[in-house]
């Protein structure tokens, strides 16, 4: 009888979540065992500190500024079969439409969501989104831990909501094959076994919607 076919591992991954959930840290540990490309989210948009000031109209600007920036980076990834480099990015191309449904008055959003439809028909899908989840009173605690300028002024409710979303959006997506991953009681950066579990079970196919949990595991705070 002929050999089954070998797994090919994926080649375009992607690592998703709330804020302070691990995806940096994730992606970058990833990117550097599978010798991968490493695409970042965009950091310098000017319109985030108005947004977070709640200047009017901060929120559709920093909106569009992270949809276009964003698609910038997609369209220039190297995805063609031909293509034998495996990159690992810290956000999904589709999350931008997570925090434009959150912030935009229905007006804005009409708009944003034109342009989003003729940007996301020519962005590369990915062959695998790692969804990272926490609670939100885990992910309080890492934002204090981290104590940044302008995560500190996002309140409770937006954190909780933020949470809502991801979860309502990961439950309905379909675009590519979903390892979800809880993270509020692991910790990959600093417990080596949280780590080297899902490194082997990366080496195995994941197909369709697929949760993961290490054995063992312990607190991340």
């Amino acid at each position: 009888m002929p050999n089954p076919p070998s797994f090919e591992p994926p080649r375009l991954i992607a690592v998703e979540g709330p804020i302070r959930v691990g995806k940096t840290s994730l992606a970058d540990i990833l990117a550097d065992r599978l010798h991968a490309e490493r695409l970042r989210d965009v950091e310098d948009n000017p319109f985030l500190g108005p947004f977070y000031n709640e200047k009017r109209g901060a929120a559709f600007q920093a909106q569009l500024y992270f949809l276009v920036e964003r698609f910038n980076q997609w369209r220039a990834l190297d995805v063609a079969s031909s293509s034998r480099q495996t990159i690992v990015s810290d956000y999904l191309f589709e999350r931008d439409k997570i925090f434009a449904y959150l912030n935009l008055s229905d007006a804005e959003l009409r708009l944003y969501d034109e342009l989003y439809r003729l940007l996301a028909e020519q962005a590369p899908v990915p062959d695998l989104v790692i969804y990272l989840q926490a609670k939100p009173e885990v992910l309080r605690k890492r934002i204090a831990k981290k104590n940044a300028a302008m995560e500190s002024r996002i309140s409770r409710e937006y954190l909780e909501e933020v949470v809502k979303a991801y979860e309502h959006f990961f439950f309905h997506y379909r675009s590519s094959d979903l390892l979800v991953v809880e993270t509020s009681e692991i910790d990959f950066v600093d417990r080596n076994e949280d780590l080297d579990q899902l490194l082997a079970r990366l080496s195995q196919p994941v197909k369709g919607t697929q949760y993961f949990l290490p054995l063992g595991s312990a607190s991340a705070d």
